[in-house]
């Protein structure tokens, strides 16, 4: 599938770093932050994951399609040995994406995410959206409203609404391929396929704040990645790069300029 993408810094100068996403989010959500990777002479690729953003939509939502994406990329932008970041559900593609693809990224960076399996736990995020009519919606304002009574977050609620968008008729739409995300919940959450050992240098961060990636899940990722560095960035949670993007940099750059 060809994803679209944002494209940030020159593509002559250094390693390029390839991100994706998590579940409910797209290239946006990285913008702000990819300036500074840019201005530290990186090339960055922003992609929106199949059914986010405004990729094409499809039927088939597994790790296996979206490694798939993600290497057709990489092939496509004629890209030598980059680094891919992914948070969340980008995670899980990336982990998926360096097994499946073994070389052809240099480095990895895997942001609060383990290799296991995750119970689904977006329930009410989906009830609140599907609470929304979009027929009959007028405003952000209004649909901010009824997602307030599933999810109390304003920061999630903001996140999750930068999905609606007005079409050519001027009504409001889903980005998000909502029926096929809502079908394919539990696969999300699921382990990842294939597992074999991962020799690319991998960096795993997680909030200090976030339940995502527990102490015994390092025992895990070290058998998978043996050439791992972990990071734990103090005071955030799920969201790390938004919720500490100074804090998350600074691993991020000291990742990338460690030898391995």
């Amino acid at each position: 599938m060809k994803l679209y993408y944002r494209q940030l810094g020159e593509t002559e100068t250094g390693t390029p770093l390839v991100i994706l996403h998590g579940l409910f989010g797209s290239s946006d959500n990285w913008l702000t932050i990819s300036k500074t990777m840019a201005d530290h002479g990186h090339p960055v690729y922003l992609l929106d994951q199949r059914n986010h953003g405004r990729s094409p939509h499809s039927d088939v939502h597994d790790y296996d399609s979206m490694a798939a994406d993600l290497m057709e990329f990489i092939t496509d932008q004629d890209l030598k040995d980059p680094v891919v970041i992914g948070h969340s559900m980008g995670g899980k593609t990336v982990m998926q994406f360096a097994m499946n693809y073994p070389g052809q990224a240099s480095r990895l960076v895997v942001i609060d995410i383990a290799p296991k399996f995750y119970p689904v736990h977006h329930a009410e995020i989906l009830r609140g959206f599907n609470a929304i009519n979009l027929a009959t919606l007028k405003s952000r304002n209004e649909a901010d409203a009824i997602l307030r009574e599933y999810e109390s977050n304003l920061g999630v609620r903001q996140f999750l609404l930068k999905n609606l968008y007005r079409d050519e008729q001027d009504q409001f739409a889903w980005r998000l391929n909502l029926p096929i995300i809502e079908r394919e919940i539990h696969g999300i959450g699921e382990d990842l396929r294939y597992v074999q050992t991962v020799t690319a240098p991998t960096l795993f961060v997680r909030g200090s704040e976030s339940g995502y990636i527990s102490d015994d899940d390092e025992t895990i990722i070290k058998r998978i990645f043996p050439n791992v560095v972990f990071e734990t960035i103090q005071g955030a949670g799920h969201w790390v790069q938004a919720e500490k993007p100074a804090e998350f940099l600074d691993v991020l750059f000291d990742f990338l300029e460690k030898p391995f």
